[in-house]
């Protein structure tokens, strides 16, 4: 039987240990760096949320290594072309859009990135902490009747509009490879959308031609004392960019759960007046992985028999 590492087993889905307990050896262990280099040298599956890096120095570490799952659709953590060049599969949520559709955690957290921001939540809580119960320091702005634009109407894009029609926003929607939208969503290029969205939320996927696609002509375009939110990946947004907006006020605040190089701490970012940074916690609920690592226990596993299978011949 394949020997499956859990890299980061800490309240890691007992159905889903199970699961893959039926197709492999599995070793729960909650891992870090060094941790894991003296491990995946035995590992043929090797199981990963976001915790580590995947590069291509760790996995030379890994001469058995066959299979990486990871329980995400971004595959941000892992250096995918050095696992391929080894001919490691990548087995993920990538393209499972009819179980995501249930997934609803990210697009309930860009609300609450939304809401933090116009009602200025973690300055107010910190006040209070602090001793403070000055209410007229943090007199904030409604969603209602404001205009909110969603750029990338995918599964979660689609999710999040919805949510903000339920609070009576007018919601305007980008993205190149939509023609249809649900009723009372309006489809805009992105040039409008920037010009008249009281708050913006990124919602596109990124591939190499999206790498840096948001970048200083497009902060430059957003309505003056506009939001910023992004809970997509770091990596699709100029940093330098949305930091100048920022100091210069153009930008009233920013909210982000993502940032580039994920593994490299967002010290540089650290700082800077009204941005919220969170660490990649969007999609961080007890029910979303719960539902998410038996899902793709599953799929795993179906990978391993089907492989055993035809070895057997």
């Amino acid at each position: 039987m394949k020997r499956i590492l859990i890299t980061e087993a800490e309240d890691f889905s007992p159905e889903a240990a199970r699961v893959l307990a039926e197709a492999g050896d599995v070793e729960l262990a909650d891992l870090d760096r060094g941790g894991l280099e003296a491990r995946i040298g035995e590992a043929q599956v090797l199981w990963v949320r976001l915790r580590h890096f995947l590069d291509a120095a760790l996995l030379e570490r890994a001469p058995k290594l066959e299979m990486i799952a990871t329980p995400t659709t971004g595959l941000t953590h892992i250096d995918v072309e050095a696992a391929e060049r080894r001919g490691i599969r990548v087995v993920s949520l990538r393209g499972e859009t009819e179980f995501l559709n249930g997934v609803r955690a990210t697009a309930e957290y860009a609300m609450a990135l939304i809401l933090a921001l116009l009602r200025h939540l973690p300055e107010a809580a910190a006040h209070v902490q602090a001793g403070g119960w000055d209410r007229q320091l943090f007199r904030g702005t409604e969603i209602y009747n404001r205009t909110v634009g969603v750029v990338g109407y995918g599964r979660l894009g689609r999710i999040v509009a919805r949510y903000l029609q339920a609070f009576e926003a007018r919601v305007l929607a980008t993205d190149p490879h939509v023609t249809f939208v649900e009723p009372g969503v309006e489809l805009v290029p992105l040039e409008k959308l920037l010009a008249e969205s009281d708050v913006v939320t990124l919602h596109v996927n990124l591939k190499k031609e999206t790498r840096g696609f948001f970048g200083r002509r497009e902060f430059e375009r957003m309505k003056p004392g506009s939001y910023f939110i992004n809970t997509a990946r770091g990596e699709l947004v100029d940093e330098d960019a949305l930091v100048d907006g920022l100091r210069s006020g153009r930008l009233a605040g920013a909210a982000v759960d993502v940032v580039a190089h994920e593994h490299d701490p967002a010290r540089r970012l650290a700082g800077t007046p009204n941005l919220l940074i969170t660490p990649h916690i969007g999609g961080c609920t007890r029910e979303s992985m719960q539902k998410t690592e038996e899902f793709l226990a599953h799929k795993v596993a179906r990978e391993l028999m089907v492989e055993h299978a035809c070895a057997r011949g």
